[in-house]
């Protein structure tokens, strides 16, 4: 089966300093993981949220990057808040600064090769493997309705969502590698959540309905942001 491939986080659990742009106080900040496309901080600081905006972040005194972000989640916890950044856009000198710096002091996490890919994906009637996703997988049902490629129309119920994922409860089994477009049942909304993604595997629920997962075509930051604050 092809495999569909995500990149590892580095557990750092480092204290750094964020910086938005164009602001002038640096504040600090837990690193708790990072790779190439995002970084996991916790900071008394609510980020801004539905929109892009540029930080600086230091890791160390001489690994000071910069990159354009989005919060793709946050949770508070004892009154701290905890943000999953996207990196929208980094330069390639800033990827190789992240690089040196967990070659330097974290050589140990480059066995597990954290810049290579690393399966993340369930394959039918298997075990659940290693899992690491970018994006925060939020809890969240709502109603839905699917088409294929083919023509044949479906309804389901999301039990998860993410940005770039939802996880769909079925009466019938999902093909594997299935294109499907989808529209998700926005509460209190006439207007539903309309996007695309495959189906990257698919097994047996105990209530004798099926659960599969879907990649979705692109990260929809906007319309995950909407449906969970609906």
């Amino acid at each position: 089966m092809q495999e569909r491939r995500k990149l590892i986080r580095c557990q750092v659990n480092q204290r750094g300093g964020l910086k938005l742009k164009q602001a002038a106080e640096e504040l600090f900040c837990q690193v708790k993981d990072i790779n190439c496309k995002g970084v996991k901080i916790i900071l008394s600081a609510k980020l801004p949220e539905d929109t892009t905006f540029r930080i600086n972040l230091r890791l160390s005194e001489k690994c000071i990057f910069e990159a354009e972000v989005w919060v793709a989640w946050r949770k508070v916890v004892d009154g701290i808040n905890h943000h999953g950044l996207y990196f929208i856009k980094i330069g390639d000198a800033d990827k190789n600064k992240i690089d040196k710096f967990i070659n330097t002091f974290y050589p140990n996490s480059l066995k597990q090769k954290w810049l290579g890919p690393v399966a993340a994906e369930k394959e039918k009637g298997g075990e659940d493997v290693n899992d690491h996703r970018v994006f925060e997988r939020f809890r969240k049902e709502v109603s839905a309705r699917f088409i294929g490629l083919d023509g044949k129309e479906g309804v389901a119920r999301t039990f998860d969502v993410s940005a770039k994922g939802l996880g769909l409860s079925t009466n019938h089994e999902l093909e594997s590698r299935a294109n499907l477009e989808i529209w998700l049942d926005v509460p209190n909304s006439t207007d539903p959540l309309y996007t695309r993604g495959q189906v990257v595997w698919s097994r047996l629920a105990g209530t004798g309905g099926f659960c599969s997962g879907i990649e979705l075509e692109r990260a929809d930051l906007m319309g995950v942001s909407r449906l969970l604050r609906a």
